[in-house]
């Protein structure tokens, strides 16, 4: 059966807030509705509906809850990251997610979205400093986002900013197809490639 990504990625969205009114949980599903009307398959892991115990790797990788989740990131394509920017940082909840997988993310594209009272440059940084680690690609631009002047009632309420949300959308529906082409390519080949240490 032929891997649906070569035409359509499988986009996971990561909700990386706690906070039960979160202005990054509103962004991360406009943008995924967005994809999902272009006929993207969409999975959303909110972190606060499905919390993700802290990372103890003498426990962790044994639990049945990780096994369920490691699945789920296997099959993602693209990861829309969002988090608020706590400290010029990321949010702990977005980096305990992201401290449970390496491998996983190799040869696949990341996103980031940022609520940001600034622009959340060094959160940006971050996260691809992650996809860089990992082996993995990132977008070369991130959507920062200001709570109430761009979010407000549970809603996007900016112009410019939902502008953005379709470029962003756009590009990892496109950019996201061709690396899942040349991953399956990769995986399947015999030739020297970074992602050859993950053939099976």
């Amino acid at each position: 059966m032929q891997n649906e990504s070569l035409e359509k990625p499988r986009v996971m969205g990561v909700i990386g807030s706690l906070h039960e009114g979160a202005v990054t949980r509103t962004v991360i599903l406009a943008v995924m509705e967005k994809l999902r009307a272009t006929g993207c398959a969409v999975d959303v892991l909110d972190l606060a509906a499905e919390p993700l115990p802290l990372l103890n790797t003498d426990t962790s990788f044994s639990s049945p809850s990780y096994a369920a989740l490691r699945e789920r990131v296997l099959q993602a394509d693209v990861f829309v990251l969002g988090t608020p920017d706590y400290h010029g940082s990321i949010s702990g909840t977005m980096k305990n997610f992201l401290d449970h997988f390496w491998h996983e993310f190799a040869g696949k594209l990341f996103a980031s979205v940022v609520a940001s009272h600034e622009k959340g440059l060094t959160v940006h940084d971050q996260i691809r400093t992650v996809a860089r680690q990992c082996q993995a690609w990132a977008l070369p631009y991130g959507i920062s986002f200001m709570e109430k002047s761009d979010v407000a009632d549970g809603k996007v309420v900016s112009s410019e900013l939902d502008k953005r949300l379709e470029n962003l959308a756009r590009d990892m529906r496109v950019y996201g197809r061709l690396l899942a082409q040349q991953r399956t390519t990769d995986l399947a080949g015999t030739d020297a490639g970074f992602l050859a240490r993950l053939r099976k």
